[in-house]
């Protein structure tokens, strides 16, 4: 009798708005624009909204902000309230991640 294959399990893939490299979606930091307008990180990935992501690194949140790539796949412009809050979250963020260090 022949076994049935085991079933690989699905993880849900994003790609990083900076680097455009695709990572396992819980590597992955997901910026939210709320149905009310505002722009918020959505950390549990569970907001309304439209998304997007930025790994779980400085050098991809500068890329992310200083280019302007958020407001573009947000299709909203960001406040300086709300970019200053941005900020403040990407200076909390290691400098450089390995794959390897990010823990799902």
């Amino acid at each position: 009798m022949v076994k049935p294959l085991k079933r690989v399990k699905h993880f849900p893939e994003r790609t990083c708005i900076a680097c455009r490299k695709k990572r396992p979606k819980w590597e992955l930091v997901r910026i939210v624009r709320t149905p009310g307008g505002s722009v918020e990180i959505d950390l549990r990935g569970k907001k309304a909204g439209r998304g997007t992501y930025l790994c779980k690194q400085q050098k991809c949140w500068e890329i992310g902000l200083a280019r302007k790539r958020l407001e573009r796949t947000l299709n909203s412009d960001i406040v300086a309230a709300e970019r200053a809050e941005l900020v403040a979250y990407s200076r909390t963020l290691p400098e450089v991640v390995e794959a390897s260090e990010v823990l799902p």
